[in-house]
């Protein structure tokens, strides 16, 4: 069965070890840390197993920003990024939630218009050669 709930900081170790799954290193353990204690990290579960999280806050020009959505590489295509996604805008403060990622990955331009956000800007020079794509959804 699947779940949606925010992180408490015993699920810290399993939520650090997915991401270094993805990215290889377990330099983000602070920046998870510090969101799990501040309320902003979310968590979907496949039973008593952390399927993947998102991070988000409030500061990006005063609306609701995900910043990190990290779903296990042997639970991808399975829904959860979405429902971490619906779970974020159903408890979201802000009429407006944004998002972003990278021109070159594919697969997450294909989650965020399966789940109704649509582009809304670009950022140059933050990784060079693959520009940063906004997206944005009303809530």
């Amino acid at each position: 069965m699947k779940n949606v709930l925010i992180a408490d900081i015993a699920n810290l170790d399993k939520i650090v070890y997915i991401d270094s799954e993805v990215i290889g290193n377990t330099n983000r353990r602070k920046f998870i840390k510090n969101a799990i204690e501040e309320g902003r990290c979310i968590i979907a579960k496949e039973e008593d197993d952390i399927a993947g999280f998102l991070i988000y806050d409030t500061n990006f020009f005063e609306c609701s920003f995900i910043s990190l959505i990290i779903v296990s590489p042997s639970k991808r295509r399975k829904g959860y990024a979405s429902l971490l996604m619906d779970y974020m805008m159903s408890i979201s403060t802000t009429a407006k939630v944004f998002s972003s990622t990278n021109r070159s990955n594919v697969s997450m331009h294909k989650v965020f218009e399966l789940n109704g956000f649509v582009e809304s800007g670009i950022v140059e020079n933050l990784d060079d050669g693959d520009p940063e794509i906004i997206y944005f959804k009303s809530n």
